[in-house]
């Protein structure tokens, strides 16, 4: 056999499918890829979805769809995601046994959409549902004593109030029709245009859920009955002969924890090591949580936005030459308004371009963050709004005599007692506190106006504010038509326009890099917070948490926003709750 001259031809890739779960509840921030959260951040499962529209081998996705809960505002971001991998051209398929509505909104977005038979689809629409405490205050000789700008502002009604006032029952109805509407029917309607379904009969099968399997079919709800294996072996079909199923395609693999072994140990102890960055890349600072002053952490009050971790990632950012713009992700409810205004002013000093991105939730100091950017980009479920200001406290005084316990009070100083909750505020007390709470609400009003017009929107004033604010919530689609907000799209739209302030190429999707950077696991324990510090009041809204139902607390579109009661007018938040199924 003589020599060979030229070159062999290269051996084409069997096709793949890649198998990629969505379970649980999503969320985001800067946990390190090795974490056993990683396959429930929001970051890494984007990113995994944009690997399989970018590999040429994978043909097709199937899509295992497995209860899967996050707010309406992330929903967007992952609906997007797989609307990404047919324009590339891939083939998808989605399953899912469980029929939760998450499940259903994300698999329409596929090329087929199945469940089995046996499954039920719970597609029944949004639901609002708010507890209120005050009777049951009265019967314990408890004050909810509050003070708040705003008609709309109605985080403090289900403790002042037995049911909703006129404002907060509208704003809380046109939320749930925007919600209904445009996220949940025009939803499907843009996912599936050239299907049966139109807005009637979409309503009409909500209106008739929960509904079989089969029922679901004829509603034009779903695509195809059928069993996980077959719907498994439908996209290996779509992929074409000799395909092959990558499970769990590029899902980051946790390392395994030898306990026996104490250098194993500590090696999972210890936080991940950074990568030095080399080229021109974005920072995108993440504040998800509620914000408050300190650290950033995680209690069982969920994730704290801390204003001195939050002002330390503006700083590496601002300061690392790498970096030629910033992106604030918010998916935050607010909280204090001295920490958001620490934020706003770290942002306001930076010399590189800002750009704001809403997730789930940007209300109240979520919104007062984001003030400091040059564009604000919000989904268009993103809840935000809320500008508005409440303090206050709960008054338990007579609880304690109840209980035997006597106090004996000597003070000096008119308003001594202004935080102290054994009675309510008094005269002089409370007209204190009034004006704190309206200057709070006056820097507000005129730090918006300062924020839209530098966004470029001249004519906003706080005359045109004002009807707006109020302490009343928007959806992002609202948001934008009031010009609160300057456009809707993904964190990944967000991260291209602050591209598009830099000298960056245009044609390249920039490097990114995640702030504040991710703990460790022994960082994580050492900053977990029971929520047992800080004022007395805050203490008193972790006791109601703790006494919240289960019902309450699932992650439904306003759900995750719970009450925060900081025993000072600088408090910032939006509260409701509401079941989305």
């Amino acid at each position: 056999v003589g020599p060979s001259f030229g070159w062999d031809e290269p051996t084409p890739a069997k096709p793949k499918v890649a198998h990629i779960k969505l379970a649980g509840e999503m969320s985001e921030g800067t946990i390190s890829a090795d974490s056993p959260r990683a396959e429930k951040d929001l970051h890494f499962v984007r990113e995994r979805l944009a690997k399989a529209a970018a590999d040429k081998a994978v043909l097709a996705v199937f899509l295992d769809l497995a209860g899967l809960e996050c707010g309406f505002g992330l929903l967007d971001e992952l609906r997007d995601a797989v609307s990404g991998l047919r324009k590339a051209g891939k083939k998808v398929v989605a399953f899912s046994s469980s029929g939760e509505s998450r499940d259903i909104l994300v698999g329409l977005e596929a090329d087929e959409f199945w469940m089995p038979e046996s499954a039920w689809m719970m597609l029944i629409g949004v639901r609002s549902e708010v507890y209120f405490y005050k009777e049951i205050f009265d019967l314990l000789g408890v004050k909810a004593d509050f003070l708040k700008v705003g008609d709309f502002k109605s985080a403090i009604e289900p403790y002042t109030r037995t049911s909703l006032s006129e404002p907060a029952r509208r704003q809380m109805a046109e939320m749930l029709d925007d919600f209904f509407n445009e996220a949940i029917v025009g939803g499907i309607l843009r996912a599936r245009p050239a299907g049966k379904a139109t807005a009637a009969r979409v309503k009409a099968a909500i209106d008739k859920a929960p509904l079989s399997a089969r029922d679901a079919l004829e509603a034009g709800l779903l695509d195809k009955v059928g069993y996980r294996h077959e719907a498994r072996e439908r996209a290996l079909q779509l992929a074409g002969k000799d395909a092959t199923m990558v499970e769990d395609y590029e899902k980051k693999k946790t390392p395994e924890i030898d306990f026996s072994n104490p250098f194993s140990l500590l090696k999972a102890l210890s936080p991940p090591k950074a990568k030095p960055g080399k080229d021109p890349r974005i920072a995108v600072v993440y504040a998800v949580g509620q914000i408050d002053t300190g650290k950033s952490g995680v209690g069982l009050m969920g994730s704290k936005v801390g204003s001195d971790t939050i002002i330390e990632a503006i700083r590496q950012a601002e300061e690392d030459a790498t970096v030629k713009a910033i992106v604030l992700r918010v998916d935050s409810p607010g909280g204090s308004a001295l920490a958001s205004d620490l934020i706003w002013a770290e942002l306001k000093r930076c010399k590189k371009p800002v750009i704001a991105s809403m997730g789930d939730v940007a209300a109240s100091g979520g919104y007062y963050i984001s003030m400091a950017a040059r564009r604000i980009v919000a989904e268009p479920s993103t809840i935000t709004g809320s500008i508005g200001v409440f303090g206050g406290k709960l008054a338990y005084g007579p609880v304690l005599e109840k209980a035997g316990l006597r106090t004996e009070v000597i003070s000096r100083g008119a308003n001594a007692g202004v935080l102290n909750s054994g009675k309510p505020f008094s005269d002089s007390e409370r007209e204190a506190m009034t004006k704190l709470i309206e200057e709070t609400y006056r820097q507000f009003l005129s730090k918006a106006v300062e924020g839209r017009k530098l966004a470029g929107k001249a004519d906003f004033t706080v005359d045109k504010l004002s009807p707006l604010a109020g302490g009343r919530v928007w959806t992002g689609r609202q948001a934008l038509a009031n010009g609160l907000v300057d456009e809707l799209g993904t964190l990944d739209r967000a991260i291209l326009l602050a591209r598009d302030q830099t000298d960056l190429p245009k044609d390249k999707v920039p490097e990114v890099l995640r702030l504040p950077k991710a703990g460790s696991m022994l960082d994580s324990l050492i900053d977990f917070d029971l929520g047992l510090s800080g004022s007395i009041g805050k203490v008193q809204a972790d006791w109601l948490m703790g006494a919240l139902s289960p019902e309450f607390r699932r992650a439904s579109p306003l759900a995750r926003i719970v009450p925060s009661f900081v025993g000072r007018a600088s408090s910032l938040l939006f509260y409701a709750t509401l079941e989305g199924h």
